[in-house]
């Protein structure tokens, strides 16, 4: 018997007015902190504070204290979150999927983008799916993808070119509210060792179609300070770097880029991105601000033909009905699309459990809570 298999083709079907969507509002948040260890706080949260033009990039790339990726790392901090929310509520969330943001950047960006295929893990718990990445897969994805690039032989390694995004990072944020900050410490950022292991994420309730999502994913900074009424929106900044659009086959390559960041700051409800822009060589040459809400109007206005906001819009929906018809019973059931493919499938692989998705600490949790005891009340 073939698996179910959803077809992303004919993408026609998704264009016209967009599904209902409901804003993401943040009910939670954690931070992993200079070791990524978790913390059931925002002790990583940073502010954004412009960069100086003309930094190079690569400085400091020999000191990069990178974080092992080695681990997989599952939903368990995403999880944690939950659990404290509804320990502090009495009741479970009302998702009826739960995942990382990236992971639903996968599925809106798939009717526009089928180069690199994906795959995931997916239980069904409580009424509710939970979603991770494939790690195996994302490792190997990854490898395939720098093996490429050194193809091309340029300047620079994949390494080096993906530790321009921490720096910029690093030249970009305060850890503090910038009246809280010394002079010498704004001035002397490039000479601060870059490390990607602190984070803060941002996990909020958001929804598309018919479905109810709880999304955890990282957030760069904040503009000014958070509300101090829960739900409200919140100024955020996504930082992205991107290469100095030379020619016609740059702003192509801009515009595609556009989709992923229109995308992944849809999804979480940051209002704003700032875009550094580097030259060959890895210098900042130029800053520029976007609102995410104008970027589905700004690329059709360009006449962009190379994707469209409400079909990646009516596409998820769509998919995430289907998907919550085809994974209807519990054990683990993998969710993939080959490169170039134009159909996502879905199996079951595992009969019974949840795998590694879920933690027992959770799975403990819910049953206590469905029994009707709270630690917390």
């Amino acid at each position: 018997m073939s698996s179910p298999a959803f077809n992303i083709q004919p993408i026609g079907r998704f264009r016209g007015d967009s599904e209902p969507v409901k804003r993401p509002k943040e009910f939670a948040h954690f931070s992993y902190d200079d070791k990524h260890e978790f913390r059931l706080d925002d002790s990583s949260l940073q502010w954004y504070y412009p960069p100086r033009l003309g930094a190079d990039l690569s400085k400091g790339f020999d000191k990069f204290d990178k974080h092992d990726e080695s681990i997989d790392e599952h939903l368990d901090s995403l999880l944690k979150t939950i659990e404290a929310h509804e320990k502090e509520e009495g009741k479970k969330i009302d998702a009826n999927i739960v995942t990382w943001r990236g992971m639903m950047t996968k599925i809106m960006s798939a009717p526009f983008e089928d180069r690199d295929g994906f795959e995931m893990n997916a239980t069904l718990y409580q009424d509710c799916i939970f979603i991770e990445d494939d790690y195996g897969t994302k490792t190997f994805s990854k490898e395939q993808q720098n093996k490429q690039q050194r193809a091309r032989r340029g300047q620079f390694s994949p390494e080096v070119m993906t530790y321009w995004g921490y720096k910029f990072e690093a030249l970009s944020c305060l850890p503090r509210p910038w009246g809280e900050v010394s002079r010498d410490f704004i001035e002397n950022r490039d000479e601060h060792v870059v490390s990607n292991k602190a984070q803060y994420c941002s996990v909020v309730r958001t929804g598309i179609g018919k479905s109810v999502l709880c999304l955890g994913g990282e957030v760069d900074a904040i503009w000014d300070s958070k509300p101090t009424e829960k739900g409200a929106p919140i100024n955020w900044i996504e930082l992205k770097t991107s290469a100095e659009i030379r020619d016609n086959r740059g702003m192509s390559n801009f515009e595609r880029k556009l989709m992923k960041f229109w995308i992944q700051s849809f999804l979480l409800g940051v209002p704003r991105i700032i875009v550094g822009f580097r030259s060959q060589a890895g210098i900042l040459t130029k800053l520029e601000e976007i609102q995410t809400a104008s970027i589905p109007e700004t690329a059709a206005k360009r006449g962009v033909r190379s994707w469209d906001a409400n079909t990646c819009i009516n596409f998820a929906s769509a998919f995430l009905d289907w998907l919550r018809n085809t994974i209807n019973d519990e054990g683990v059931w993998k969710i993939s699309r080959r490169a170039g493919s134009q159909t996502i499938e879905v199996v079951r692989v595992e009969e019974v459990g949840h795998g590694s998705i879920l933690t027992e600490e959770f799975i403990n949790w819910r049953i206590k809570l469905s029994l009707g005891g709270n630690a917390a009340m």
